[in-house]
């Protein structure tokens, strides 16, 4: 991890498989600045970004002749490895969201725990396994990870839809507005939100 500034972190990450650059900023505007080699990650984490008002900046590289899947997974561990660090102490934080989200036919809710608990619950059935030449079974891939390197408990759960691509905008939606909550600063919490005084 390189930095901690305010509610915010980086990291740079280089392996055989991707090389990523990664910074995160809770309390944002919903600016991004994404540049990955695989596009329809980018526009899940632009919607994720900007209803979720945090800033995110992301370059990435990875070994997509292969396939998708190094690059997809080890961005979810750089993010979630970034909102950790952001979040400190926790101290002060509403912790807890639920959140639905439409996107036309489709329906998604997310909810959250910032637990230092990583868990993930994980209920979707995709009509495709393709949207374009993104592989479906990516989402879990990148939801896991970043709930495992974030500490949290993550439930996704899509309750119905026809249309794949609005099912997943949808989760990316509701991930963020659920995420922007779950982080939010609660003046009546006096210190860390937990009986045990530490999360």
């Amino acid at each position: 991890m390189e930095q901690n500034i305010g509610r915010s972190a980086s990291v740079a990450r280089k392996t055989n498989e991707t090389d990523i650059k990664l910074a995160f900023q809770v309390d944002g505007s919903g600016q991004t600045q994404i540049e990955t080699d695989v596009p329809f990650l980018n526009h899940m984490l632009d919607l994720f970004t900007k209803h979720g008002h945090f800033d995110l900046e992301l370059e990435a590289r990875g070994d997509i002749d292969i396939d998708d899947h190094h690059t997809v997974e080890d961005i979810g561990i750089c993010l979630g490895q970034t909102l950790r660090e952001a979040l400190g102490d926790k101290r002060g934080i509403t912790r807890y969201a639920s959140v639905f989200v439409p996107m036309d036919e489709a329906l998604a809710q997310v909810v959250i725990d910032i637990s230092n608990r990583p868990h993930f619950e994980y209920r979707a059935e995709f009509p495709s396994q393709q949207v374009g030449s993104f592989t479906t079974e990516l989402v879990h891939e990148f939801l896991w990870k970043l709930a495992l390197e974030a500490r949290i408990t993550l439930h996704v759960i899509v309750h119905y839809g026809s249309n794949t691509h609005h099912m997943i905008e949808a989760i990316f939606k509701a991930l963020g507005r659920a995420l922007d909550e779950a982080t939010s600063i609660d003046p009546r919490v006096q210190g860390v939100p937990s009986t045990k005084g530490v999360l």
